[in-house]
C-alpha cells in the first residue's frame, strides 16, 4: 500500500511548496528532475519569481548589479503554478491545506515549507517609518537603499556589526560616503566567528574609514519636521548626525504563521529530522511536512546532533534537494541531509570564507599566514576534535579543512612533518560572547539537541 501512495504521489500528487526562493525553486526544479509529473505551486508573499540575495549587499549596492536583474536561472523547466505576493497565513494539518492571506486555500498531498527569514525590523515603529531608515532583505530593499546612496547622503548610519552591516560599510566606502557603525558586543562578526577573528574584522572597518563604535546601543532614532531621519542617539550619551540609517540587527525566521498549525515551528525555526520531514509540536515526525532552508532546524551528525539552524546559501540549496528527493521515494531510498556548513562574505576587497560551525568552538588556532597581515586560516576546536575553519584571503586551504573536519580529526591541529608546533602556533580561546546575550550576526544557530532542553509544556485538552 506504502509503495502504491509513493508511486501515486510521483504521478499525480498535488505538492506545494511555501517559499519562493532559493530553497523553493531549487526544490521545485529537483523534484521534476526526480520524475515528479503531479501539480506543483510555489507561494510566494514578494511578487517577484526567485530572485539571488548574496548580491543585494555586494553587488547590488556597488552598482556592478541591478535589483531587478538578480533573478536566479532556472536549471530546468518546473511546469508550476505560481501564486506570488500573497503570503501564506495559516496551515491546516488533517485538512491538508495552506490558508492564503486573501482568504483563498491551496490543497497538497505534500507540502514543503521554505519560509526563509526576514530582517528583524527597528523594534520603534514611528523610528523605523522615518524617510531614510533602511532594512537590507529584499530586492525592494535593496533598491530604495541605492537610491539613497546615489544621492550622496552626508553620513550613513548602520546598526549591527554582523556580516551584512559590514558589506553594506563596505560598499558605502567604496562609493565614498561617511561610514559609522555601532555593535553592542565588543568588535563585528563576534558572534559569526568569535573574538579573535573580531580583532581583525574591527582593523579593517577602521582601517578603511569607518567610524566604529562598540559596547554601545542605539537608544533612538531622531527624525525632523518633514518625517526624515537626521540623528542617531546611542547609549553612551552621544548623538550622531545622518541621513540614512540601516539596521542589521540579524533575522527573524517566518514561522508565525504556523502558529496553532500544530507543527514544532517558533522563533528558532521548524524542527525537522534529518530527512527534512517536520516535527509536530508533541516531537512526533510527520510523513507528508518537509523543511528547507533557513527556516529549518535540523540535527547534524558531524556536531553531536545539535539542532542547527543555518542561514547559509549552499545549505538551502543541498537541503532543499534533499527534502524534494525524499518527499516523492519509499523510505529505504531517502537521504539524510548532511551537508557540511560554508559561508562566504567580502569586505574592503578581502575575502573571508569558513567552514564547519565556529560557534560551537571554544579554542582557535592561526594555522597559515597571519593575523597581522590579515591572510590566514584560523581553526577552531571543541572538546579535542576540529569543528570549523575560517579564512582571510587564503580560501585555498579551506576543502583541505572541511575534509578534516567531516573526518573528526584532532585539535590542536597536528603538523606531522615538525617535532612540534610552530612558535605562536597555539590555540586560544575563541572568545564567542555568552550565548545568552544578544550579538549580530551568526549564520549558525545552535538550538539544543538534549532531551533536558524542554521548550514545550503540552497540556493535554479536557473533554
Amino acid at each position: 500500500m506504502v509503495t502504491d501512495h509513493v508511486e501515486w504521489i510521483r504521478r499525480e500528487g498535488r505538492i506545494v511548496i511555501v517559499g519562493a526562493s532559493l530553497a523553493g525553486l531549487r526544490a521545485a526544479e529537483t523534484l521534476r528532475a526526480e520524475g515528479f509529473t503531479g501539480e506543483l505551486t510555489l507561494i510566494g508573499d514578494e511578487p517577484y519569481e526567485p530572485y539571488d540575495r548574496p548580491p543585494l549587499s555586494k553587488a547590488v549596492l556597488l552598482g556592478m548589479a541591478s535589483p531587478r536583474h538578480t533573478e536566479l536561472p532556472h536549471r530546468r523547466e518546473i511546469d508550476a503554478k505560481w501564486r506570488l505576493g500573497v503570503p501564506a497565513s495559516g496551515l491546516d494539518l488533517s485538512a491538508k491545506r495552506v490558508r492564503l492571506a486573501d482568504g483563498d486555500e491551496v490543497e497538497y498531498d505534500r507540502l514543503l515549507i521554505a519560509t526563509g527569514v526576514r530582517a528583524r525590523p527597528w523594534p520603534k515603529e514611528a523610528e523605523a517609518r522615518l524617510d531614510g531608515v533602511f532594512l537590507l532583505r529584499t530586492r525592494d530593499d535593496a533598491a530604495g537603499l541605492l537610491r539613497k546612496l546615489k544621492a550622496g547622503p552626508r553620513r550613513v548610519f548602520i546598526i549591527g556589526a554582523g556580516f551584512a552591516g559590514c558589506e553594506v560599510a563596505s560598499a558605502c566606502r567604496e562609493m565614498g560616503l561617511q561610514v559609522t557603525m555601532a555593535e553592542r558586543a565588543g568588535a563585528p562578526l563576534v558572534g559569526a566567528l568569535g573574538g579573535v577573528i573580531g580583532a581583525v574584522a574591527a582593523d579593517l572597518q577602521t582601517e578603511n574609514g569607518v567610524d566604529l563604535r562598540t559596547r554601545v546601543t542605539v537608544t533612538a532614532l531622531e527624525g525632523d519636521t518633514s518625517g526624515r531621519v537626521r540623528a542617531v542617539h546611542l547609549s553612551d550619551e552621544s548623538v550622531v548626525e545622518a541621513d540614512v540609517v540601516v539596521v542589521s540587527l540579524g533575522s527573524l525566521r517566518n514561522t508565525e504563521w504556523l502558529t496553532g498549525s500544530g507543527l514544532g515551528a517558533g522563533p528558532r525555526g521548524i524542527a525537522c529530522d534529518a530527512g527534512c520531514r517536520a516535527f509536530d509540536f508533541r516531537g512526533i515526525v510527520t510523513d507528508d511536512v518537509f523543511v528547507a532552508g533557513d527556516v529549518a532546524r535540523s540535527p547534524h551528525a558531524l556536531f553531536g546532533y545539535q539542532f542547527l539552524s543555518l542561514e547559509h546559501w549552499g545549505n538551502a540549496v543541498a537541503q532543499a534537494e534533499t527534502a524534494a528527493h525524499n518527499m516523492i521515494c519509499r523510505g529505504a531510498d531517502r537521504r539524510p541531509h548532511l551537508w557540511t556548513p560554508a559561508f562566504w562574505s567580502s569586505q574592503f576587497r578581502v575575502n573571508i570564507k569558513s567552514v564547519g560551525v565556529p560557534p560551537m568552538g571554544d579554542q582557535i588556532m592561526i594555522t597559515q599566514g597571519s593575523l597581522a597581515e590579515r591572510r590566514f586560516v584560523g581553526v577552531y576546536g571543541y572538546q579535542g576534535r576540529m569543528i570549523a575553519a575560517v579564512s582571510f584571503d587564503n580560501n585555498r586551504w579551506l576543502e583541505f579543512y572541511r575534509r578534516q573536519i567531516e573526518r573528526g580529526a584532532p585539535f590542536p591541529v597536528e603538523f606531522p612533518t615538525m617535532d612540534r608546533r610552530p612558535e605562536g602556533r597555539q590555540p586560544v580561546p575563541a572568545d564567542f560572547p555568552d550565548p545568552s546575550l544578544p550579538t549580530h550576526g551568526p549564520t549558525v544557530t545552535l538550538s539544543g539537541y538534549s532531551p533536558a532542553d524542554q521548550q514545550l509544556v503540552f497540556t493535554p485538552a479536557r473533554h
